[in-house]
């Protein structure tokens, strides 16, 4: 009998969008500028999403809205975040923590935040949306990520 193994590769789906932004807004407030400019309702998950690295633990935001009109899920990820590292002896000065950014695709380290947008047919205008999104005053720019070159896309699984 044939053993039949599963790899997390067999459950990666290709139907999304993923779109990097640039900007120096706090998240609540480029949630409020896309759910006005898109015309969706974005808030705030319960959850969070937490990764863990040889950096620590590091907690990143996440904003998330069903559309049930157009079977569309759009989640909004903060891709940076602060992570205390942990007590180090450095020196004359023993237990001095640090701060270190953890970044949730490191691949986009220079990435504010990551719009994922699901469940997509070929009738979606992700130029479209993107447009829009860069119209948004305090965004530097915003642009469509290659997901298939990503190595650690596995961290957008929740």
């Amino acid at each position: 009998m044939a053993n039949l193994k599963l790899t997390i590769d067999d459950f990666y789906s290709s139907d999304f969008e993923l779109i990097a932004i640039h900007t120096s807004l706090e998240d609540y407030k480029l949630a409020f500028h896309i759910n006005k400019t898109l015309e969706i309702s974005l808030s705030i998950s319960q959850k969070e999403i937490s990764i863990k690295s040889n950096e620590g633990i590091g907690v990143f935001s996440w904003f998330c809205y069903d559309d049930n009109k157009h079977d569309l899920e759009w989640n909004l990820l903060a891709n940076k975040t602060a992570v205390a590292s942990e007590q180090r002896n450095i020196g004359l000065f023993n237990e001095t923590a640090f701060a270190v950014q953890m970044h949730l695709i490191p691949e986009l380290k220079k990435a504010d935040y990551l719009l994922k947008i699901e469940n997509l047919d070929h009738r979606f205008d992700t130029k479209k949306v993107i447009h829009k999104i860069s119209e948004i005053n305090q965004i530097s720019t915003t642009y469509i990520v290659d997901a298939e070159n990503i190595k650690s896309i596995n961290n957008l699984i929740f």
